[in-house]
């Protein structure tokens, strides 16, 4: 069973930034990476964290399943852009609106940078990517126990972007999850949506008979553009997906 601490990202000491400018910035429970093109204006970023992650806590105060639930909830009409986004993507995955918080951060705060300047904008969060690029990058795979596909990873082309790339796993990490794969990665245009459809598909893993009807499901998704499921020395893969190693 996983651990409910938090887990050090020891994976970040694996990132090489080449020209890019990187930027660590930790408020509570939200620890993201930042790399762009040009010095980054922390203050901006960190402003804009903390009034999304205020935004969801206040609209916890007001309904408690926003945080609880794990099935979808319907939301107020007035409810702030990011939690309609959440409850609006986690839905067509039928996962509870917090399945897709990390990725709604990194897509909210990867577009103020883009908006506010930036012409490459990698944000990481936890495991979730927004990625904008003016030239390809390898994505690496961390599957853990599944040591022998850690050399793996994506291609992403700067014709592709922005992108998000998101990813869940039942053996890693502290994020609650029902399966049993070591990695399951999403791409798609939403990085909330590939937040919640890499939640919803990895808990559809407990066995390796489970992967391909997995892989179906996360495939059916409007708006997935490839997936990649990885569970001991079993990988599948569908869509829009070039390796690079």
């Amino acid at each position: 069973m996983k651990s409910a601490r938090y887990q050090r990202r020891f994976y970040r000491d694996w990132i090489k930034k080449g020209e890019l400018y990187l930027t660590h910035i930790l408020a509570k429970e939200t620890d993201v990476e930042i790399l762009t093109n040009k010095a980054i204006d922390q203050q901006f970023a960190e402003e804009r964290i903390q009034q999304y992650r205020l935004e969801i806590e206040h609209y916890i105060t007001r309904d408690s399943r926003f945080l609880t639930s794990l099935k979808p909830i319907n939301v107020e009409f007035n409810a702030p852009a990011i939690v309609k986004e959440m409850a609006n993507q986690s839905r067509k995955v039928n996962v509870g609106p917090m399945a897709s918080v990390a990725g709604a951060i990194a897509e909210f705060l990867g577009k103020d940078l883009l908006k506010h300047g930036y012409r490459e904008v990698i944000v990481e969060n936890g495991g979730d990517i927004f990625l904008k690029t003016q030239k390809s990058r390898k994505v690496g795979f961390y599957a853990g126990r599944s040591k022998v596909w850690n050399r793996l990873g994506l291609k992403i082309m700067p014709k592709d972007t922005p992108l998000g790339i998101c990813t869940s796993s039942g053996t890693i990490g502290h994020s609650l999850s029902f399966g049993s794969a070591d990695s399951v990665v999403i791409l798609s245009k939403s990085v909330t949506l590939a937040d919640a459809v890499a939640t919803a598909t990895c808990n559809r893993v407990n066995s390796k008979s489970d992967l391909q009807k997995a892989l179906d499901f996360a495939k059916s998704i409007a708006g997935v553009l490839g997936v990649v499921i990885i569970m001991k020395n079993n990988l599948v893969s569908w869509g829009k997906v070039e390796f690079a190693d």
